[in-house]
């Protein structure tokens, strides 16, 4: 998301609508002084040269809201001189009205600039903190291929409570993805407490089952300090814990709470739903290991998994229907994680309207080979997708 979106300066760019719409502005200012001129004296259009100024305002910054105004007043006063009614009462009445109401949409422009800079700067703001937050996963990681992708609900919001890391270890890698029940600022330090505990655990030699426990006190501490006492007992945290091993052609996952992820194969089509033991949530009070279970799945060379909260698969389109995951992934199955979250990316957004419910957030993970790079199948692997592979829709 970029903090810089069009627009926040208020004054228009060249070839964007802002310039259109001056040019606008001045047509009608000319139009309705002529038409006020031609027309019996009984008829007075000159009230609607405040047109201009607000269509102006539309696009553009105070100082040419101002200058657009004053035009507009200035063809008052030559309509009043053209038709020597300048000094009557109804003409003078009708400039310092025009005067008025410019004057008061130049000052409505100056607020809306002024909020829209503290938006930019609230933008900018929040982007940095998701950088600090959600550090980018490499591209690579040991034997895997990463690709990443966060989408906020909130228009005007970067972060959430959706979370992923990755840590390489001795022996292989371990991922993460979850979520955090709740929104706001809350959801955000939970989720900051529980990426920097798995950056922290992540790396030593324990079990998976162990790595959820201690992810688990972390944030029974965490609620102990900060959960109001109005939601004591319903803040909890969704989680996945992934250990892909270099050595062997198997992933390991324990899932406290969390949706299972997606396997995809080489071949287009192939998706199938990882069948897992979940354990409850981080948070509920489960303080050691023997509460979570590791399941083991075979995950070989140019296999993906698809890791994702469950802001995907509860987007629903305008008639309420929930988007089939399984299903669209199945067309691009096949294609590099990036390309594949790019495409999915394009098609939720569709499917939603670009309305979003909750937060998503997806990583993909692919299992290179290791064959030489240069070989056949590692370039066929390094492909973006197979040949005659739909493509994403707009």
């Amino acid at each position: 998301m970029s903090a810089g979106r069009g627009g926040f300066s208020g004054r228009g760019q060249p070839g964007q609508p802002g310039h259109v719409l001056l040019l606008v502005a001045a047509v009608l200012v000319l139009l309705i002084t002529v038409s006020d001129i031609v027309t019996p004296t009984d008829i007075h259009l000159g009230p609607l040269l405040v047109i201009a100024p607000a269509i102006t305002a539309w696009a553009e910054g105070p100082w040419t809201t101002g200058c657009v105004g004053a035009l507009s007043v200035a063809a008052q006063a030559f309509i009043g001189w053209h038709t020597h009614t300048l000094l009557s009462r109804n003409v003078i009445v009708q400039v310092i009205s025009l005067v008025v109401l410019s004057a008061l949409i130049v000052a409505l422009s100056v607020v809306r600039d002024r909020r829209r800079r503290e938006l930019a700067q609230v933008r900018s703001v929040a982007e940095a903190a998701q950088r600090v937050l959600l550090w980018p996963l490499p591209d690579r990681l040991g034997s895997l291929e990463l690709a990443c992708l966060y989408l906020a609900a909130e228009d005007e919001a970067s972060i959430g409570g959706d979370l992923y890391a990755a840590a390489r270890t001795g022996r292989g890698a371990r991922l993460l993805i979850g979520d955090v029940r709740g929104k706001g600022l809350p959801a955000v330090g939970e989720a900051a407490l529980v990426l920097g505990a798995f950056r922290e655990a992540a790396h030593h030699d324990t079990a998976l089952p162990s790595l959820a426990a201690s992810l688990e006190r972390s944030v029974i501490r965490y609620l102990t300090d900060f959960e109001p006492e109005e939601e004591s007992g319903e803040r909890f945290v969704t989680a996945l814990l992934l250990e892909v091993p270099d050595d062997e052609p198997v992933v390991r996952m324990t899932s406290c709470g969390h949706v299972a992820p997606l396997l995809l194969g080489r071949d287009e089509g192939h998706v199938g739903v990882a069948d897992l033991d979940p354990a409850p949530p981080l948070g509920v009070g489960l303080t050691d290991a023997d509460g979570s279970t590791v399941d083991e799945l075979p995950f070989g060379a140019g296999d993906t998994l698809l890791l994702y909260t469950d802001g995907v698969i509860e987007a629903r389109d305008r008639n309420g229907v929930f988007y089939p995951l399984a299903e669209r992934t199945s067309r691009w199955a096949g294609c590099a994680p990036g390309v594949l979250l790019d495409h999915l990316r394009r098609d939720l957004l569709a499917h939603t309207g670009g309305r979003l419910g909750d937060d998503v957030a997806l990583v993909a993970v692919r299992r290179v080979p290791s064959a030489p790079a240069g070989s056949r199948v590692a370039r066929a692997l390094r492909g973006a997708c197979p040949d005659g592979a739909p493509a994403a829709r707009a």
